[in-house]
C-alpha cells in the first residue's frame, strides 16, 4: 500500500484541476450574483415606493431560501437539464432575497428630508432615484451583495452534482471516498474564495458617498467579468466524460482508466441519480455505469468492452459482522434465503423498475419475494434489532428492502434501516464501528477499495470470480471480523457507457476505442 499523501502533495498533484474548478466555481458564483442584482434591485426600488408589494415579495423570496439546496436542484432538472442552467437558477434563487431586502431597506432609510431637499430643487424621480437615494442606499446596498455572494460560493459546492462542475467535485470525491485530503482540496478554497469576496466587497462598501455613482457603473462590469470566468473554463470541445464522485478516485475507476488505457478524457463529476438521464440528452458522450443497471435498457445505452480488465467481477453478497451473527444465529439462514436467487438479467430488470419507472423499492422488492415463494408477513419483533445500511443508488435499496421483509418475515428480530449511506468507505466504516451491522458489498469493491491489495495480486484475482469471493471473505474475516455470506447471484460490474448510435457512428466498441476521441473535436 502507498505511503499516505499530505495535502500539500496533493493539491500540488491536482493543481490543474484545481485551478481549473476554482475558475468554474467563481465564474457560477459570480453569474448568479450578476443575474440576481439585475433582477433583485429593480425589485427592491419598486417595492420600496409602492409598499403593497412589498410583503408578498420579500415574503416569496423567503420561501425561496428555506428550499433545501438539493430538492431545488432536484426541481430545476427536469426543466432545464445538468450543467450551467440548472446550477446558475439555484444559485440566482438564493442570492435574490438579501440583494431585494436590502435595497428595499437601504431606500427606505434615506432620511426623508434629503429627498425633499432633492424634490425643492426640481429633482424628478428618476433623478433622484439616481443621484441622491441609490448612492446614500449603496452601502446597505452592498452589504446585500456581500451575503447573497458568500451564500453563492457555498452553495456552488452542489454544482458538482449535476456537472456543473466547481470546487463540489473534490468535495464529494472526498466525502465518498472517505479521502480527507481530497474534501480538504476542494473546501479550502471554497472557503478562501468566500472570504476574498467578502472581503473585496467590504471594502468597496467603505467607499465615500460622492464616490457611489461611480461605483454604480463599475460594480456591473466587474461581475460581468468574473461571470464570464465559466464561459472560458468550459471552451474544451472533446468528448466529455459524467463520472460518479467514487469512480474518480478509485483504481477501479478514473484512475485505472489513466493508468492502465492511458486515457485522460474531459470529465465532470456528476450525481448517480441524473448521470443516465444526461447521457440520453446527449449533454454526455461518456458514463461510469453499472452492468445491471435498468437505465441501459431504458435509455439505449451500450456498454464498452473492457478490453484490459480494470474492472473486476462485482458479485454481491450481504457483509456482515461476526458479533451479530453470534448474537443472532437465526439471522445468516433469513439472509441466505436470497442467495443465487438473482442473477444479472433480473437485477436488471429490477433495476429498471425503481430507476425508471419509479417503483417504490419496498413494492419491487415485494413483488420479487412474492413471485419467488419467499415473501411471509412480518413476525413479532421482540429479540431484537438489526440495523441494515445501503449506499445510495437504487440496487443497494432495493436489496435491503428484500433483506429487511425477509429477516422480519423468519425471525422474531427487528430491522432499522440505514439507508443512503454514500460511498464505500462511509459504509463499511459504520460498519466496523458498530453503527450497522449489515450492508451489500461487491467482491471487487472489497478487493480494490477495501483491502488494495498489490497490483500483481490483484491480476491473479480478478480472472477468476470464486477465487475473488474466497480471497475477500478470508480478508475481512481475518483483518475486520467480518463475514461475507454467500453472494445473490449478480456481477454488477462497474462499465463505461455509449449511445448506441453514437458509438455505433464512430465505431467505438471498446474503451481503448476512446482514445481515438479524446483530443479531437466531439462529434455527436
Amino acid at each position: 500500500m502507498e505511503q499516505q499523501q499530505s495535502l500539500w502533495q496533493f493539491m500540488l498533484q491536482q493543481s490543474g484541476k484545481l485551478w481549473q474548478q476554482t475558475i468554474t466555481h467563481t465564474g457560477l458564483t459570480f453569474t448568479a450574483v450578476l443575474i440576481a442584482v439585475f433582477i433583485g434591485l429593480p425589485l427592491g426600488v419598486i417595492i420600496a415606493r409602492k409598499q403593497r408589494f412589498a410583503a408578498p415579495v420579500l415574503g416569496f423570496a423567503g420561501i425561496l431560501q428555506t428550499i433545501p439546496s438539493i430538492a431545488l436542484l432536484g426541481f430545476l432538472i427536469p426543466l432545464l437539464g445538468i450543467g450551467a442552467f440548472p446550477a446558475i437558477a439555484a444559485l440566482f434563487l438564493y442570492a435574490l432575497l438579501p440583494v431585494i431586502r436590502n435595497t428595499y431597506t437601504g431606500i427606505k432609510e434615506v432620511a426623508p428630508a434629503v429627498v425633499d431637499a432633492a424634490k425643492g430643487m426640481g429633482m424628478t424621480d428618476a433623478q433622484i432615484l439616481l443621484k441622491v437615494q441609490l448612492p446614500l442606499a449603496m452601502p446597505v446596498i452592498l452589504a446585500g451583495i456581500r451575503t447573497a455572494t458568500v451564500i453563492s460560493v457555498g452553495v456552488a459546492t452542489l454544482a458538482a452534482y449535476i456537472a456543473a462542475g466547481g470546487l463540489g467535485e473534490f468535495i464529494f470525491g472526498g466525502i465518498a471516498l472517505n479521502n480527507t485530503n481530497m474534501i480538504l482540496a476542494g473546501a479550502i478554497p471554497a472557503a478562501l474564495l468566500a472570504i476574498l469576496f467578502d472581503l473585496i466587497l467590504s471594502l468597496l462598501q467603505r467607499i465615500q458617498a460622492r464616490k457611489m455613482r461611480r461605483l454604480v457603473v463599475i460594480m456591473p462590469v466587474i461581475f460581468l467579468v468574473l461571470s464570464s470566468f465559466y464561459i472560458f473554463s468550459a471552451t474544451d470541445k472533446s468528448l466529455l466524460a459524467g463520472f460518479t464522485p467514487e469512480f474518480m478516485g478509485r483504481e477501479d475507476g478514473y484512475l485505472g482508466l489513466k493508468s492502465k488505457y492511458h486515457l485522460n478524457m474531459r470529465n465532470v463529476v456528476i450525481s448517480d441519480a441524473v448521470m443516465y438521464k444526461a447521457e440520453f440528452d446527449k449533454k454526455l458522450d461518456v458514463i461510469s455505469g453499472y452492468s445491471t443497471d435498468g437505465r441501459l435498457k431504458a435509455y439505449g445505452l451500450v456498454t464498452l468492452k473492457d478490453d484490459k480488465a480494470i474492472f473486476p467481477p462485482y458479485y454481491a453478497a450481504p457483509l456482515v459482522r461476526k458479533e451479530t451473527l453470534e448474537k443472532y444465529p437465526e439471522l445468516a439462514p433469513a439472509l441466505n434465503l436470497l442467495a443465487g436467487k438473482i442473477n444479472d438479467s433480473i437485477m436488471t430488470e429490477l433495476n429498471y423498475r425503481v430507476d425508471y419507472l419509479k417503483q417504490l423499492p419496498e413494492k419491487t422488492a415485494q413483488d420479487f419475494l412474492v413471485e419467488k415463494g419467499l415473501y411471509r408477513k412480518a413476525q413479532n419483533a421482540q429479540k431484537g434489532t438489526v440495523r441494515l445500511g445501503s449506499k445510495i443508488f437504487g440496487e443497494q435499496y432495493i436489496l435491503i428492502n428484500m433483506y429487511k421483509m425477509l429477516i422480519e418475515g423468519y425471525t422474531s428480530l427487528r430491522v432499522e434501516t440505514k439507508t443512503g449511506l454514500g460511498g464505500t468507505k462511509i459504509c463499511f466504516d459504520a460498519l466496523i464501528n458498530n453503527q450497522i451491522d449489515v450492508y451489500p458489498e461487491y467482491t471487487g469493491t472489497g478487493l480494490l477499495v477495501i483491502l488494495q491489495p498489490q497490483k500483481q495480486e490483484v491480476a491473479k484475482l480478478i480472472a477468476n470470480r470464486d477465487s475473488l469471493y474466497q480471497f475477500v471473505k478470508k480478508e475481512f474475516a481475518r483483518k475486520y471480523n467480518l463475514a461475507w455470506l454467500p453472494p445473490i447471484g449478480f456481477n454488477n460490474a462497474y462499465a463505461l457507457m455509449m449511445r448506441k448510435a453514437q458509438a455505433r457512428r464512430l465505431n467505438i466498441k471498446t474503451i481503448s476505442d476512446l482514445k481515438r476521441y479524446t483530443d479531437l473535436p466531439k462529434k455527436r
